[in-house]
C-alpha cells in the first residue's frame, strides 16, 4: 500500500482535489487513472480509501469511498532534543523516530547548543515523508523551538527523564520506563547539558538517566530513547 498525506481531509470530506505537485506524481509518475484506488491520511489517525474520478496531472480529483480511525499507541512519547550542529543529523533523527514511533518533538536550545536556528518547514516535510513511508496515520507533532528554561517550566504529564553524560547518580532509562505510560525525555546537544540545566531539570522532577555505557551522539541518543519506549510498549 502507498499512503498519501493531506491535513485538510476530515472525516466529513466526500471528495478531494490534490495539488499540482501531488497530482502530477499520481497521474504521471505512478500512472494512476480513473477508477484506481488511493489511500490517504490526514495525520490525525484517519485512513481514507479513495477512488480517482478525474486523472489530471494538474488537478487529480478523488471521492472518498471509506474511512477508518486507526487506534493510537498506548503511550505518548515526547522527545525534547537539542538541535544538532549539522541539520542533516537532526533530520535523520526525525525520520527514524517517526518510523519507530513518536508523538511529539520539541527542539530545545541549551547552554551548549551550537545551533540556535532550525528549519521548521524542512523538518515538517521530513515528518510527512516518514509518516507516509511507514504507513503511519498519526504524524508526529513538531512543537515550536524554545529555550531550555522555557521548556522546563511547562506542565507535563507522565514520567519525566533527562539523559546526560555527567558522572553523577543516574538511573537506567530501560529500567525506569513503564508500559502504557506517557513519557517526556530530554536529550542534550553535542556538548551535553550544562550542570545548571541538569540541576534545574531535577528540580522540576526530571529523573536523570543513562542510555548505556558508551557516549552517544545527540541524534543517536534520541533514537535509543525512542526505541526503548517502543520496545517497552510493544504489543506483539
Amino acid at each position: 500500500m502507498q499512503l498519501f498525506y493531506n491535513p485538510d481531509i476530515t472525516e466529513n470530506t466526500a471528495q478531494f482535489s490534490f495539488d499540482k505537485e501531488e497530482s502530477k506524481h499520481i497521474v504521471k509518475v505512478l500512472r494512476k487513472s480513473i477508477g484506481d484506488t488511493l489511500h490517504i491520511t490526514n495525520g490525525n489517525g484517519w485512513l481514507f480509501t479513495a477512488e480517482i474520478t478525474v486523472a489530471d496531472i494538474k488537478n487529480c480529483l478523488v471521492k472518498i469511498t471509506s474511512k477508518t480511525l486507526q487506534p493510537k499507541r498506548n503511550c505518548h512519547l515526547h522527545l525534547a532534543v537539542a538541535p544538532t550542529k549539522m541539520n542533516d543529523r537532526y533530520e535523520w533523527f526525525l525520520e527514524k523516530a517517526t518510523e519507530i514511533g513518536i508523538e511529539s518533538v520539541t527542539p530545545v536550545f541549551c547552554d551548549h547548543s551550537e545551533r540556535k536556528v532550525i528549519k521548521a518547514d524542512r523538518f515538517e516535510k521530513i515528518l510527512q515523508s516518514a509518516t507516509k513511508q511507514s504507513l503511519n496515520c498519526y504524524m508526529p507533532k513538531l512543537n515550536e523551538a524554545i529555550s531550555f528554561k522555557e521548556f522546563i517550566s511547562q506542565n507535563f504529564e507522565g514520567d519525566l527523564f533527562i539523559a546526560h553524560c555527567e558522572e553523577t547518580d543516574k538511573k537506567s532509562l530501560k529500567q525506569e520506563l513503564k508500559s502504557n505510560t506517557n513519557v517526556t525525555i530530554l536529550i542534550g546537544p553535542e556538548g551535553d547539558f550544562s550542570t545548571k540545566e541538569i540541576e534545574l531539570a531535577i528540580a522540576n522532577k526530571f529523573i536523570p538517566v543513562t542510555l548505556g555505557e558508551t557516549r552517544l551522539r545527540t541524534e543517536t541518543a534520541a533514537i535509543v530513547a525512542c526505541h526503548s519506549v517502543a520496545f517497552v510498549n510493544e504489543t506483539i
